[in-house]
């Protein structure tokens, strides 16, 4: 059986990857990822659409101080998707979200089996954690990188525009600016937790060597009494 410091420490950092597997859950199921804002101003328009999506769903509205605005559009992102390059490296963040996500299950699971196991000296022990809480955490900051890159380089909000709205090639002439929502700065949170596991298990493995030292003092510092028995 575990010690009571072993089992505390592991708990501990249970908590902390399986709340980074809630964080990745809820970055998936909220679509708050980034707004879009696209001036528009022609003869007969004068004002902005703003584009707002996450992985999966998004909505679309017309904000006119001239013209007539048509109603809000609600949308899935991959079915409006029709240029190659931003539709396949979409699709590459939603499966790096979710190896995120059954990275940080994994090591949830590691966690948990060794606050009532002792499979040290094994993959299931600390060499584990440190595997799964790694990747869960690099798949976050991964997906980060890759969406952002898609939105800004590769024009995602640009063609969602251009396929909602025909007339929008024609009408654009203020530009475009973005704003990320609290479901993409979460995974932020998703890889500090990560991290926060990792770091209790490195504590956990420090004090247990500093203990064995101590446990293997060499006998020139055992008393004398001690030695002659």
């Amino acid at each position: 059986m575990p010690t009571t410091r072993k089992t505390l420490m592991f708990l501990s950092s249970f908590f902390t990857s399986f709340g980074s597997f809630i964080v990745i859950c809820a970055t998936l199921g909220t679509q708050e990822w980034v707004s879009s804002k696209i001036a528009i101003n022609d003869l007969s328009t004068n004002g902005s659409i703003v584009i707002a999506y996450g992985l999966f769903r998004g909505r679309s509205t017309q904000e006119l101080d001239q013209g007539l605005a048509e109603p809000d559009k609600y949308f899935e992102v991959l079915g409006k998707l029709n240029s190659s390059s931003p539709k396949t490296l979409h699709w590459v963040v939603i499966l790096a979200l979710f190896l995120g996500l059954s990275t940080s299950l994994l090591s949830s699971g590691f966690t948990l089996y060794n606050s009532i196991s002792n499979p040290y000296q094994t993959f299931l022990g600390p060499i584990g954690v440190y595997t799964w809480s790694g990747l869960s955490a690099s798949f976050a900051f991964l997906t980060m990188v890759l969406f952002v890159g898609n939105v800004q380089s590769n024009h995602l909000s640009e063609d969602l525009a251009q396929v909602l709205y025909p007339l929008y090639p024609s009408t654009i002439h203020g530009g475009m600016t973005h704003s990320y929502g609290y479901s993409f700065w979460l995974l932020l949170l998703a890889v500090l937790l990560n991290i926060v596991t990792v770091v209790i298990i490195v504590f956990y493995q420090k004090a247990r060597y500093r203990q064995k030292q101590e446990q293997k003092k060499p006998m020139e510092y055992a008393p004398r009494d001690g030695i002659l028995f």
